[in-house]
């Protein structure tokens, strides 16, 4: 006797979600491994090794990492104010943090330009006091992505946060822990999984943003110059060949970078819950 369902219709929703995913994820880029077979191994690693891609790559990845570290650590804290504390204010403040999500990535992007260029209000102030050049660099990349990516640790670990059992703190304090203690063996590991996921949706993010990078980055070769706009610079140019190579590394990639930190997400909570 087969055991009954709570929610019926499992084969036509199951048969939906594989044919939303096929539509939407898996043909388009079935299609670009598929384009990526008319060239040859040789033509392949010509194109990806060439000095201006591979110091593309180097600029994506290192700037999409710095931000996603940066904005972790950040996310956190305000995730652990807004929940743990009661301010006036507070609403305005989770919209505010929401913004980003609404906000064309073009319009911060020319915000953030307009902020941080050498004569804006803020690249001016940090040239002039700390010889500190924010716009038109990498580092203008770096603080175009936390913009956009903090929200999604935010979101991520504030849930968590929420439903955390703070007797688990109180029996700690009670037996002697001090309040570093406490955080340290018992709030951070449980956080850490929900942290670790908000880490890995900003770096995804980040590798792939386009819209509010390109108006800060300055764009320049070998300097600040990021693969999406390489690969919008070779179709421009009609390089069918040059922009699929391109797009399938920075694809595989991604895919293996994402897939190392979900492996590490499960180690961590298998580890946890043998605590």
């Amino acid at each position: 006797m087969s055991q009954s369902r709570i929610m019926p219709g499992f084969r036509p929703t199951i048969s939906f979600t594989v044919f939303y995913l096929s539509l939407v994820v898996l043909i388009p880029l079935s299609t670009l491994v598929f384009k990526s077979f008319q060239l040859s191994f040789d033509d392949y690693l010509n194109i990806i090794t060439n000095r201006r891609v591979v110091a593309a790559f180097r600029v994506s990845f290192s700037t999409a990492l710095g931000a996603a570290i940066i904005a972790s650590f950040f996310g956190f804290i305000v995730a652990w104010v807004l929940v743990r504390y009661s301010f006036i204010g507070k609403r305005f403040f989770h919209a505010l943090i929401d913004l980003p999500f609404a906000l064309p990535t073009a319009v911060a992007g020319i915000v953030l330009a307009t902020i941080f260029q050498p004569s804006g209000f803020l690249g001016k102030f940090l040239k002039e006091n700390f010889d500190l050049q924010v716009g038109f660099k990498p580092l203008g990349i770096v603080v175009a992505l936390i913009f956009i990516s903090i929200p999604f640790v935010v979101r991520t670990v504030e849930p968590v946060l929420q439903d955390f059992d703070s007797r688990m703190e109180e029996a700690a304090s009670s037996l002697g822990a001090t309040r570093w203690q406490v955080f340290t063996k018992i709030i951070f590991p449980n956080i850490f999984p929900a942290l670790l996921t908000g880490f890995a949706l900003s770096f995804a993010r980040g590798v792939g943003e386009y819209g509010s990078v390109i108006f800060i980055a300055g764009n320049l070769p070998y300097v600040s110059e990021i693969v999406p706009l390489l690969i919008i610079t070779k179709l421009e140019q009609y390089d069918m060949a040059g922009a699929t190579a391109i797009a399938l590394t920075m694809l595989v990639i991604s895919f293996l970078l994402l897939l190392l930190i979900n492996l590490l997400q499960h180690w961590v909570r298998k580890r946890s819950g043998q605590l």
